[in-house]
């Protein structure tokens, strides 16, 4: 499970909102990496539209992160979820 957990610790995941106009990017152990605006989308729909977008996309790509970790240990642990395993 450790050797898992250290193939995870770098990858990355993004989901997009607005149509693509926003993107955020974290890592599979839950951190923040990036968050891409179109510019022209910011200008034209403001500050807070945008950010409700930006709250969408991190939790869209939080989600994936974690069932992407889920599948992957549960290829070594047989399906078993193993309290603490995505800490």
């Amino acid at each position: 499970m450790d050797q898992i957990k250290d193939e995870l610790k770098d990858k990355e995941l993004s989901a997009t909102s607005a149509g693509g106009k926003i993107k955020v990017t974290v890592s599979c152990e839950g951190k923040l990496r990036a968050i891409d605006v179109d510019r022209e989308f910011l200008a034209a729909e403001g500050l807070e539209f945008v950010l409700d977008g930006v709250v969408a996309a991190a939790n869209s790509a939080l989600t994936g992160v974690e069932q992407h970790v889920e599948a992957e240990m549960s290829k070594v642990t047989g399906g078993i979820k193993v309290p603490g395993i995505l800490g």
